[in-house]
């Protein structure tokens, strides 16, 4: 019996004493005392139903990490969203344990990335967690499920509402922390690779930033091909690591001109080249191709300079911005193609394709993410900072997890640390400043020097002139 059909019943109830037992009409109180206590449990019923609800739906509260402006590091704050996410029809409710960090959020917060909408908005295009509630017409996701997302944005959080066809289980034996590595950097590479490269058996690839999260994706995927030779840029300190990973030739591109590096090795040029960087580097890549070659571009990161977006960056790369004319392309036998996984998010059954073989690789032992770093929420700056600074190997990875109370007592330590460091660093710099123009001022002087010489030689020589006159 439902609560609504309660009341009407027992006022039925009422009505059939009253109509059985006419000579006691008028004692009309017991009948009445009666009901009274039904009455009055429902009166009470009411209000505790409703209080029932309040907690469910009003004071559910939740952390989100919110882009509130474009700018530097501080401009992702962390927020205590208030109310449950309500789900549509197709949807499934996650509790996020990890997310991926990507190159892309970077670009985000300083309004570089036009797939994320404007502030405030919560980013993050991957995570990974367990499934909480199920919406209607969903079949094939249930409560429990552990599963990893691919969202164009809304997943640094801990609970957040997405289509199910956006989820992927996890396979056996992967860490949270895995699978939010995986989905964007994975399905970058292998697409780009395999759709877009055809990559096949002897040919050769170019990969830049060899060491960050789709450099590893891609070289891992170029090592399931037999007779592949990777070439890799990455800063010095990290060639051991993505030589281990299966590059070929590491290029340290800070000190060495990888074009001339690479034509050393392989003087026809690359099969497929891997271009996240822009501007000038895309003619270059162009240039290095072999006939018959692919350069996949897929990025700009050359326009990321510093933590503000940087107008001169960015001019500069829209200057050099790569364009060719298509009969250059017919004789010179090469392809140019553009990858953009945020462009994608309407082509899931492809999407799904390509991860499905991706996470059947991952159960043979053929890929692994390789995670660089975990932080908290809260240290979402200093994640960031390590990225945009190319200091990992990797990917980075925000932990749901609130963080504990005592490193959160060692955070301003190490804030005054840093602090400290850049200080003394400025003093550092001011004072080479200063000695650089000390060394000015001596040369300076040094080059005054013959010329006060040449002025009394001169004067010298003038003396017997003026004595003769």
């Amino acid at each position: 019996m439902s609560g609504e059909d309660a009341p009407a019943e027992q006022q039925n109830a009422v009505d059939q004493k009253q109509e059985t037992k006419p000579a006691e009409e008028p004692k009309a109180e017991p009948p009445k005392t009666e009901p009274a206590p039904a009455a009055a449990a429902e009166a009470t019923a009411t209000p505790a139903a409703t209080t029932e609800k309040v907690p469910e739906e009003e004071t559910f509260t939740y952390r989100a990490l919110v882009l509130t402006g474009y700018g530097g590091y501080d401009k992702v704050k962390l927020q205590v969203k208030k109310g449950k996410p309500a789900l549509k029809a197709g949807e499934v409710l996650v509790r996020v344990k990890a997310c991926g960090l990507n190159f892309a959020d970077l670009m985000a917060r300083q309004g570089l990335y036009d797939r994320l909408p404007s502030p405030p908005v919560t980013p993050g295009m991957e995570c990974s967690g367990v499934v909480e509630a199920v919406g209607e017409e969903v079949t094939d996701r249930k409560v429990g499920d552990k599963v990893m997302v691919l969202n164009r944005f809304g997943l640094w959080q801990e609970v957040a509402a997405v289509p199910a066809t956006h989820t992927f289980l996890i396979p056996e034996g992967m860490s949270f922390e895995e699978a939010a590595a995986l989905p964007v950097n994975y399905i970058t590479a292998y697409m780009m690779l395999f759709d877009f490269g055809n990559l096949r058996p002897n040919q050769s690839v170019l990969i830049h930033a060899a060491a960050g999260g789709v450099g590893i994706a891609a070289t891992q995927l170029c090592n399931t091909v037999k007779d592949v030779t990777v070439f890799g840029t990455a800063s010095a300190s990290k060639h051991e690591t993505i030589s281990q990973g299966g590059v070929t030739h590491p290029i340290d591109y800070r000190t060495k001109d990888y074009v001339e590096e690479v034509r050393k090795i392989s003087p026809k040029g690359m099969d497929i080249i891997l271009d996240p960087l822009g501007g000038s580097d895309t003619h270059k890549a162009y240039n290095l191709l072999k006939p018959m070659g692919k350069l996949i571009t897929y990025g700009t990161s050359n326009m990321l300079a510093g933590q503000k977006k940087n107008l001169l960056a960015v001019a500069k790369n829209w200057y050099h911005q790569f364009s060719i004319h298509t009969l250059s392309l017919i004789q010179g036998n090469k392809s140019v193609c553009g990858f953009h996984l945020g462009y994608l998010d309407g082509e899931m059954e492809l999407i799904t394709q390509a991860m499905n073989i991706i996470l059947e690789l991952y159960k043979e032992g053929k890929v692994k993410p390789r995670i660089d770093s975990t932080w908290h929420l809260e240290q979402v700056g200093d994640a960031m900072r390590k990225m945009q600074e190319r200091n990992n190997i990797g990917k980075v990875i925000l932990n749901t997890e609130p963080m504990p109370e005592e490193e959160k007592k060692e955070e301003p330590k190490k804030e005054d640390k840093k602090e400290d460091k850049k200080k003394d660093d400025k003093k550092k710099d001011d004072k080479k400043k200063d000695d650089g123009k000390k060394e000015e001022k001596k040369d300076d002087k040094k080059k005054e020097e013959p010329k006060k010489e040449e002025k009394k030689e001169e004067e010298k020589k003038e003396e017997p002139n003026k004595e003769e006159k």
